[in-house]
């Protein structure tokens, strides 16, 4: 492939949705941030098939802040070098006007990061107008068919900002990462109850990618039993692992000394998967998406879910009870996210 090509690419016909979107084209794929580590972690499971398919040839676009740029290339190269028969062309860039012209999937990793002694209103300031510029160049230039996942923080309110400065594109093509969160669940249970991972189904995350969170283990199984059954640890369950899951991230920061990066990255290959080639039959994974109303949450604030998926669309599991407990915390990250904008909508 080369920097910058403009040349027509070779067909790549696929599996599932890709067929809808390419025919005699890549994939168009945009990864902001790329110039940080998760990017980096990230991108060989995307070129190398391990989120579209071994079938899904890939035009990527690098963007990340114009004072990157020139860092950027030095990726590109490293891409070269890996050989990914389904990698078609590079692009990079500081101009998301530029990077998101006729795209595809739109992955936003890249964000203002919350430096020590920052507001969350300040914090809000930075992004709001990253997001405001990205919303706005996805709107005029991206397919109206475009998938986005918003993986910089706060990455339910950036979601909901990016969202409403893209009214031609559906409010349910956009999503944030809860992904990370979900498999911090699972794998917590998994380790308390001392099954292999994949023995854990359905747990759900709920609310906001912050530590108003709530892990809900109320309605997953391990083996098929509930894990309320097999764990047998009320205590354990409505404390001590909501509270790991919540500061899994500090936790981590803490002990290594900086954040999460490929377990973030991942999540997000997970999550894109997922929403692509499905969720299996009787499970499902939490995504942020923006609320229709379902289980009292207000309509438009982005929120997490247990969604199950196929051919890039989702659906809300209804029918959830939702307990005493539960809605305690509910309300507690709902206000937080409502809080979020609020502090957003000040700053403008």
């Amino acid at each position: 492939f080369f920097f910058s090509s403009r040349r027509r690419h070779t067909r790549c016909s696929g599996v599932s949705w890709a067929r809808r979107c390419v025919q005699e084209t890549a994939l168009k794929v945009c990864v902001s941030g790329a110039g940080g580590q998760i990017a980096y972690s990230f991108l060989p499971m995307l070129c190398s098939g391990q989120v579209f398919g071994d079938k899904t040839c890939i035009e990527l676009r690098l963007l990340d802040i114009p004072q990157v740029v020139e860092n950027l290339k030095g990726l590109a190269l490293e891409l070269q070098d890996c050989a990914f028969p389904l990698l078609k062309d590079v692009q990079i860039g500081g101009d998301p006007n530029e990077m998101f012209k006729d795209l595809d999937v739109a992955i936003l990793i890249g964000g203002f990061p919350r430096l020590k002694g920052m507001e969350r209103r300040d914090l809000l300031d930075k992004n709001g107008k990253i997001f405001i510029t990205q919303g706005q160049a996805l709107n005029n230039h991206a397919k109206s068919t475009c998938k986005i996942l918003v993986v910089a923080n706060p990455a339910n309110t950036n979601c909901w900002i990016l969202q409403q400065n893209a009214p031609k594109i559906p409010k349910q093509n956009f999503t944030c990462l809860m992904r990370l969160d979900h498999n911090r669940a699972t794998a917590q249970v998994a380790l308390k109850s001392g099954v292999p991972i994949q023995e854990v189904r359905n747990v759900i995350i709920w609310g906001n990618h912050s530590t108003t969170q709530y892990p809900d283990v109320n309605h997953g199984t391990i083996s098929g039993q509930p894990i309320r059954t097999v764990i047998n640890d009320d205590t354990y369950l409505n404390s001590d692992f909501i509270e790991r899951v919540q500061k899994r991230g500090a936790e981590i920061l803490n002990t290594r000394g900086n954040s999460s990066v490929f377990s973030a990255a991942k999540a997000v290959a997970d999550h894109l998967k997922d929403w692509c080639f499905g969720t299996p039959e009787g499970s499902w994974v939490s995504m942020g998406i923006v609320s229709d109303g379902s289980y009292g949450v207000p309509e438009g604030l982005v929120f997490s879910y247990p969604v199950t998926c196929k051919d890039f669309e989702y659906q809300i599991v209804q029918g959830i009870k939702i307990d005493e407990f539960s809605q305690q915390r509910f309300n507690t990250t709902i206000k937080e996210l409502q809080d979020e904008q609020t502090d957003f909508r000040s700053t403008l």
